[in-house]
């Protein structure tokens, strides 16, 4: 939906930004994002200048993110505070005022940093917002549905944490490394360790079945040339 405002790229342009993702969350964070770019910059004909709107769109979503995240770790802290040792406890305040140093710089300098207009930037930067809620409630119910046993105050934490954990930068597979800090957290409940385990498991397991068909498809098209 934003590059297709901002650039009006072909339904076409959802693959490379699938492929986006996969690198990402696969190989290293904002590798995908630079692949992107490349992916863009080869396509001058459709995209004047594409460094400005990938580099606003990224930045936004780190932002959005950290929104969001600490949004959510304000909510769950209270509820999950005696769920947590104190020491763990005080890690996740730790983390969440890091991700909220992390941002500030670039609302403070905003105007140096950005390239769109400030009206784009609000609707992309909301956009981006809506799609982590609208994630985070998916995943939340999902875990529901699963184990409808388990307190509302461990899924909010472990929502909170599951995207706390995907604000890290240069980490390969956040969904396992999630899945393991859930692990630790919640080790007595074997079932909902699985839980978390199986839906990092499933995420990486499409994001192969995803490279497969892409490298095939790549390969059948060179054949033909």
């Amino acid at each position: 939906m934003i590059f297709r405002r901002l650039w009006g790229i072909p339904v076409a342009g959802l693959v490379a930004l699938i492929k986006k993702r996969i690198a990402n969350e696969v190989v290293f964070g904002y590798s995908g994002d630079a692949y992107f770019y490349a992916w863009a910059r080869a396509r001058a004909r459709m995209v004047a200048s594409p460094f400005g709107a990938v580099k606003d769109v990224t930045i936004l979503s780190a932002i959005a993110g950290n929104a969001i995240t600490l949004a959510m770790v304000a909510i769950a802290l209270p509820l999950s505070r005696d769920l947590l040792p104190p020491d763990l406890f005080k890690t996740v305040l730790g983390s969440a005022a890091i991700t909220f140093a992390i941002s500030l710089p670039f609302l403070i300098f905003s105007r140096r940093v950005f390239s769109l207009p400030r009206a784009t930037l609000w609707w992309v930067f909301m956009i981006h917002c809506i799609r982590l809620m609208c994630g985070s409630l998916l995943i939340a119910l999902a875990w529901h549905f699963a184990l409808p046993g388990v307190s509302i105050a461990m899924w909010l934490f472990l929502a909170a944490g599951r995207l706390l954990v995907s604000r890290l930068p240069l980490v390969p597979n956040k969904d396992l490394l999630f899945a393991n800090f859930a692990i630790l957290l919640i080790g007595q409940d074997q079932a909902l360790s699985e839980l978390v385990a199986f839906t990092a498991a499933l995420t990486l397991l499409v994001h192969v079945i995803l490279i497969v068909i892409f490298s095939g498809h790549a390969i059948a098209m060179r054949t033909r040339a």
